[in-house]
């Protein structure tokens, strides 16, 4: 309530700066929250404040003065008013009729006039009231219930229904084809989902869902990139996460999901220097401290099981309404199945044992048969020696008698005296 009545006090003077014109003011209320009606007159003695929500009395406020004892009578003029608003009554005599909303909502906006009426003067002034439900967050995810991969960003309980825009990084010549859906609840408030188709052949894009409001509020901003990568068990490797360069030194956040489980594995302060990791991911991990205030918040993971850390890896940067996020589907493969069959009796070397036995034992034999061959050869057979000959002059002779002209009887006898010439 101290910084309520500090606010007042200032308005109060800011109202005094320029007596001879009341500006209006316009006062943008937080959802659930107080709101402070500024208003401000020339003291004096005898007050009756009255409070106009569109020229209807809502709240009234008299204080009379007697015998030195001041008395003072608050009335509700309307149900909707009724405990929640209130005024400072020790601040009166200073010339504050400021007005308090407890617990404002989207009914309390319009157009207000503070009226004060006191032994000397009148005073008016006019509030201009807007309520506004911030963003409290944004979030951001890979979706495939729509039977593809989409981007869908989300922001709920918002009211004025906010804007949103979407972009890569790097920048893309397609065009950016959004659905966004707004529905309001019962209290006015929206909720938003604006879905973005996943661009073919573009696996290392980062997604960017902007969200702002028409009330000139900070606008809110998450980014998503998404990738998968396999790992050797008990083979050391690094999952990557980077952060846009528009991040100054934020905060690192990264968990591990498998299944429906979700751990914290370890927490970045950049401001700080801190580091938090927890177990069992103390024995596993590492982190470079000195790369993530650049935007480098990669994880070394070590010795890594099959089991225990094949699933999602999420690295998140954060700062004050800005977000980034990178999810690692994470295969680490499994050689369990391997050394088991290897450690399994194996009976192919015996059959490689034995063929090598029939090879070194036939060609042993080859050897031996070679070598006891060559003096059978050096020794030569009487009987083919003889056929060896026979064949030789037979083939001879049918040689000699078909080149000579003088042979005229037969191969197999002796030749016959020529007739027709007798010697003398």
């Amino acid at each position: 309530m101290s910084a309520i009545h500090t606010w007042a006090c200032f308005l109060l003077c800011l109202s005094f700066a320029s007596p001879d014109k009341t500006p209006d003011i316009i006062v943008t209320c937080l959802m659930s929250g107080e709101c402070v009606l500024p208003c401000s007159f020339p003291p004096g003695s005898e007050e009756t404040i009255e409070w106009f929500k569109q020229e209807v009395v809502v709240y009234k406020f008299e204080r009379e003065e007697k015998d030195d004892n001041d008395s003072s009578e608050e009335h509700f003029k309307h149900e909707q008013f009724a405990g929640r608003a209130t005024i400072f009554p020790h601040l009166v005599a200073r010339g504050n009729a400021t007005l308090i909303l407890m617990r404002s909502g989207l009914k309390d906006r319009g157009t207000y006039r503070c009226h004060v009426h006191t032994s000397s003067s009148e005073h008016n002034a006019k509030v201009i009231v807007k309520v506004e439900a911030p963003i409290r967050g944004l979030s951001l995810v890979l979706s495939r219930l729509s039977g593809y991969e989409e981007m869908k960003c989300s922001v709920r309980d918002v009211y004025p229904p906010p804007r949103v825009s979407w972009a890569t990084e790097p920048p893309t010549f397609e065009d950016l084809r959004p659905v966004t859906r707004m529905r309001a609840d019962k209290q006015g408030l929206y909720s938003v989902d604006s879905r973005l188709k996943r661009l073919n052949g573009q696996p290392n894009l980062i997604y960017i869902c902007k969200v702002t409001t028409s009330y000139g509020g900070p606008s809110w901003t998450a980014s998503l990139r998404e990738r998968e990568i396999r790992g050797t068990e008990g083979r050391d490797l690094t999952i990557p996460c980077h952060a846009p360069p528009s991040l100054n030194k934020p905060f690192l956040h990264w968990s591990f999901t498998n299944g429906e489980d979700t751990s914290l594995i370890l927490t970045y302060d950049s401001q700080s220097g801190n580091s938090v990791s927890l177990r069992p991911w103390d024995n596993h991990v590492e982190l470079d401290g000195y790369a993530v205030p650049f935007g480098d918040g990669s994880l070394r993971l070590m010795d890594p099981k099959h089991l225990q850390h094949t699933g999602s890896y999420t690295c998140v940067f954060s700062m004050p309404y800005i977000t980034h996020t990178e999810r690692t589907e994470l295969t680490i493969d499994n050689y369990d199945v391997d050394r088991t069959t290897a450690d399994k009796p194996s009976y192919w070397w015996i059959v490689g044992l034995v063929v090598a036995l029939l090879v070194v034992a036939l060609a042993g034999m080859l050897a031996y048969l070679k070598v006891k061959g060559l003096p059978s050869k050096s020794r030569k057979d009487p009987e083919a020696v003889t056929e060896l000959h026979l064949v030789k002059d037979s083939s001879a002779d049918s040689h000699l008698n078909e080149s000579s002209p003088l042979t005229v009887g037969g191969t197999n006898g002796p030749s016959a005296p020529p007739t027709g010439s007798q010697i003398t």
